[in-house]
């Protein structure tokens, strides 16, 4: 008697659609850490060179009816909070939506660890608390835009 031919073979399966963006997540907050580490770690402030130059299109805005509360301070803490969105919205968007706040607390952790080794080993930048503050408000918001899309309900059609 001859045995039954064997199944045909299955195709590999790869990685799960879940598995490939979380993987894609992971690579892209590795390059965006990088990023992150050439600008917060430079020797001197990255803004340096253009100080004067954000000081006058300042003086211009400002003459063109900006209020007067749109000034430098304003755009660097705006430039903060902004640089540490992808922060939030990268690590939330990688984590369980249970976990989402994980995102949120390691932003604020990465910005106190980040503006120590500013004051301890570069000498030229300066660390301060309102960095931190906008640094860690800039990783909430970016959590906090990852769980409104997770969140959004889509209406019947």
């Amino acid at each position: 008697m001859t045995s039954p031919p064997p199944p045909p073979p299955q195709p590999a399966q790869g990685p799960s659609r879940r598995v490939r963006q979380r993987r894609t997540l992971a690579a892209l907050f590795l390059l965006y850490i990088g990023v992150l580490a050439l600008v917060v770690f430079w020797p001197s402030p990255v803004d340096q060179g253009s100080a004067g130059t954000l000081k006058a299109v300042l003086r211009r805005l400002h003459g063109m009816g900006v209020p007067g509360w749109v000034n430098y301070s304003f755009v660097e803490n705006l430039a903060n909070a902004l640089m540490f969105v992808p922060f939030g919205l990268l690590g939330a968007a990688w984590l369980s939506e249970r976990r989402i706040w994980l995102a949120a607390a390691g932003g604020i952790a990465a910005s106190c660890l980040i503006e120590t080794a500013q004051a301890v080993l570069l000498p030229n930048r300066f660390a301060t608390i309102y960095d931190v503050t906008a640094n860690s408000l800039g990783a909430a918001l970016g959590c906090i835009l990852v769980y409104a899309w997770r969140s959004r309900r889509i209406p019947p059609s």
